[in-house]
């Protein structure tokens, strides 16, 4: 078990303020979710076994599948444990800016991963430091990031990510039901 890192901690509770508690909204692409994970996500990512225990990580009520109910059964500390691990850690959100790498985490949770750090690229872009947005968080996208001061890049970062659901909603009209909470979540 990772030990505590209060910045993961702090970044989790923005991220658990926005992501609200169990849906099964039917206009959600991601099916059942609670804590911001998702059945479609947790299908994906949850088959492995990194506790050794014999069962797909994902597989909480252990009865060989997951689905629906394992959702159900999520608590914050499993929610937890997934994001430090298939967000927090495998991208290094810590060592950005406090107020940088929060936002990305939070981003990237909803929207994912590559799609939120092509925001982060392209709000770097917008404070005149230059970026492929090619979703890869690697060493030119840090120094570009590190370069700019973290009030004005988070900024940026807002305004691309409104502009971002505003044209997904707009291209998929049955997902404009959730447009004013990821603005919310945008402007946050």
């Amino acid at each position: 078990m990772p030990e505590i890192d209060p910045l993961f901690e702090r970044a989790l509770g923005v991220v658990l303020a926005h992501e609200g508690g169990f849906s099964n909204n039917p206009n959600d692409p991601g099916g059942a979710t609670d804590f911001g994970i998702s059945l479609r996500w947790l299908k994906e990512n949850g088959k492995l076994d990194l506790d050794a225990d014999g069962s797909p990580d994902g597989d909480l009520n252990l009865d060989g599948h997951i689905d629906i109910e394992d959702i159900k059964l999520l608590t914050r500390e499993t929610a937890g444990g997934f994001y430090r691990r298939f967000w927090w850690d495998k991208y290094g959100y810590g060592q950005l800016h406090l107020t940088v790498g929060i936002k990305v985490f939070d981003l990237a949770v909803n929207m994912g991963s590559h799609q939120a750090h092509k925001i982060l690229q392209r709000a770097c872009r917008a404070c005149g430091h230059p970026l492929l947005d090619d979703g890869i968080l690697g060493p030119k996208t840090m120094a570009a990031v590190n370069q700019i001061t973290p009030a004005a890049l988070a900024i940026a970062m807002r305004s691309e990510a409104a502009g971002f659901y505003r044209l997904l909603a707009a291209t998929k009209p049955n997902l404009t039901v959730f447009l004013n909470g990821w603005l919310n979540r945008a402007y946050a």
